[in-house]
């Protein structure tokens, strides 16, 4: 009878991965169609007046609730999936997916999604074969009681497909269980369904001993890690080195040290390791109130020396040359430094985070230093550290962008151009979709002689945001790149999902581009400034290259014992001819701006000037 047809579906929403709700304002649950999955159509955009959405609520830091009411005649698309040949009117399948609305009105549009789900969602989907739908529940929806419906995957396992058994269902909603063989096919008023996290949940080694917990990351994410050759890694090697001391680890802190010094040793900036107060103290806790920068000419100068700090009391000033460092040639000293926050992508950046770290030791530690103030003879001094975290936080960059401040920020320069600023893809997504925008809507209106677009500190985020930014600048959609992974069933990496690609937005700005990059640009910004230069776009300016740390992170997540949170990077990008994309070498600036003592000390912004003169010298 009619009492069991379902109206309402409800359950929860388990996530563990760390990404999963610090970037989305508009979260809700789709009732989705499924006529992506059933064509095998990755572009497949879900049709916006077939869109039923419902709420989801927050329980916990790892459970979100959803209700999803059923619509009595929903607007889906009518497949036929009987396998006997004849045409049918068919029926409407959809699964119950978990979405976050970026672009445009609340609804989905294809740049906020296409194809099928394959995480938070009712059905479960195989990352190693075509994200086939594998298990879980799906809905049915039938218009009559003469449409028959698949009651098992047949013998090649998919579904869908020529070979699958079928049989009748009622006219209505039914729900499929697809962990049943064969499929159980029923109706219930209020079903509890929950959605299913997928390939990106954490991988969670936290109830293993400590050397088991590393045994298993390391046979794991080593076998999944994708740029062993380019790195030249000898993972053997790696392991009978640092294996030892991890086996020996009797408590956290000693686990974390040995895990520490293991990761150390592969350079690539996107490995990372929770942080540790106590050995941050330990290691680099104290300073001496000094900040320091090298030249384009190899001369190491101060540029920042903060008030009653020890470099302050011995007369160091801002703008002194440092000689000689522990009586050391300051090149030499700076390539000693074991730069704490490693590891890194690229050589550029790791010297440059040797810099910044030169002056960071053991609180108590004595220095010597060799220095000459402007103008003035010669002085050598020793001084001793203090515990102050000041002087480090003012050589980082990106601990210096202001908290209040919007992620994307806009101005006009005096020289007319347009000047954008975009600190971050990783803030809430909605949010900076609509600044940009909004900025590009008047840019296009207001139309400059050019834009400079500023994201020398942008650690990166959303990637495929960051492809949609892009997207404002050209007319014709193209190819960017293909993320390979790890195929646990053939053992190689191969592509998996679409390639990314850069699509034209609604809004295109032509004018002339530059941006303004550095080593503080990583991931999703580097993605960012490559898709720009597509096609000589834009020009490139900067001091050094970005980070060159381009792997993807999201199904790389790892939870060991004593709470210590892990990240290595599973994707492997390369451009449509099959080359490696920007790992190792980051993006390079088509204008290479020298490092000289007036930028070091912030007297001028020579990169800045450097775009405003290139612009100029393409305007009319």
């Amino acid at each position: 009878g009619t009492a069991e047809e379902p109206v309402r579906i409800r359950g929860q929403i388990p996530f563990t991965s760390p990404f999963f709700l610090n970037t989305v304002a508009e979260p809700f649950v789709l009732l989705e169609d499924q006529a992506g999955f059933v064509q095998r159509d990755r572009r497949f955009e879900f049709p916006r007046s077939g869109q039923v959405i419902g709420p989801v609520e927050f329980i916990d830091d790892s459970t979100l609730s959803y209700t999803l009411s059923l619509p009595a005649s929903p607007r889906g698309t009518l497949v036929d999936v009987d396998q006997d040949g004849q045409q049918d009117q068919g029926v409407m399948v959809f699964a119950v997916a978990y979405w976050f609305n970026t672009w445009g009105d609340p609804f989905l549009e294809a740049r906020d999604g296409t194809g099928w789900s394959t995480a938070y969602t009712s059905a479960f989907t195989d990352p190693d074969n075509e994200d086939e739908i594998q298990g879980g529940t799906l809905i049915v929806w039938a218009p009559d009681d003469q449409q028959a419906f698949p009651t098992g995957f047949g013998a090649d396992g998919l579904l869908f497909t020529a070979d699958d058994p079928v049989a009748p269902v009622p006219a209505g909603y039914s729900l499929v269980n697809l962990d049943q063989e064969p499929f159980r096919i029923y109706k219930e008023r209020e079903p509890a369904i929950d959605l299913l996290e997928g390939a990106i949940a954490l991988n969670d080694l936290s109830a293993l001993s400590y050397a088991e917990a590393f045994d298993a990351l390391f046979e794991k994410a080593t076998r999944e890690y994708p740029f062993t050759a380019e790195k030249g890694i000898d993972w053997q090697a790696l392991y009978e080195t640092y294996a030892p001391a991890i086996k020996k680890a009797r408590d956290d802190q000693s686990f974390y040290r040995a895990l520490r010094s293991f990761l150390q040793a592969i350079p690539d900036g996107h490995v990372g390791l929770s942080f540790n107060r106590n050995l941050f103290l330990e290691t680099i806790g104290g300073g001496i109130g000094l900040v320091v920068s090298e030249l384009s000419d190899g001369r190491l100068i101060a540029t920042q020396v903060l008030p009653g700090l020890p470099a302050a009391e011995a007369g160091i000033q801002p703008g002194a040359e440092i000689v000689r460092w522990n009586d050391l040639p300051p090149g030499e000293a700076i390539a000693q430094v074991e730069p704490y926050f490693g590891p890194y992508s690229t050589t550029h950046h790791r010297r440059i985070e040797q810099v910044r770290q030169l002056a960071r030791m053991p609180a108590g530690q004595r220095v010597s230093l060799s220095f000459r103030n402007p103008g003035q003879p010669q002085r050598t001094v020793t001084l001793q550290a203090t515990r102050e975290v000041d002087s480090l936080i003012a050589a980082i960059p990106s601990l210096n962008l202001d908290p209040l401040a919007l992620p994307i920020e806009a101005r006009t320069l005096p020289e007319g151009l347009a000047y954008l600023r975009i600190n971050t893809f990783s803030d809430d997504y909605n949010l900076l979709a609509r600044l940009w925008e909004r900025h590009l809507e008047k840019l296009v209106e207001e139309d400059p002689p050019g834009l400079i677009i500023d994201i020398r500190v942008n650690s990166g985020g959303n990637g495929g945001l960051a492809r949609d930014f892009a997207g404002f600048f050209f007319d014709e959609e193209f190819i960017l790149s293909q993320r390979l992974y790890y195929n646990q069933r053939t053992g190689r990496f191969e592509p998996r999902g679409l390639p990314a690609r850069v699509r034209p937005a609604p809004t295109v700005y032509n004018g002339p581009v530059a941006v303004l990059i550095g080593p503080d640009c990583a991931s999703a910004c580097e993605g960012f400034a490559y898709a720009l230069t597509h096609g000589g776009r834009a020009i490139t300016v900067g001091h050094y290259p970005t980070a060159g740390m381009y792997g993807e992170v999201g199904r790389g997540q790892y939870k060991l014992p004593g709470d210590i949170s892990l990240q290595f990077p599973t994707g492997r990008p390369e451009s449509p001819d099959g080359q490696l994309l920007i790992e190792g070498v980051g993006v390079v600036p088509d204008i290479q701006v020298p490092m000289t003592a007036e930028s070091a000390l912030g007297e001028v912004d020579a990169v800045l000037q450097a775009a405003v003169e290139a612009l100029g010298a393409e305007s009319p």
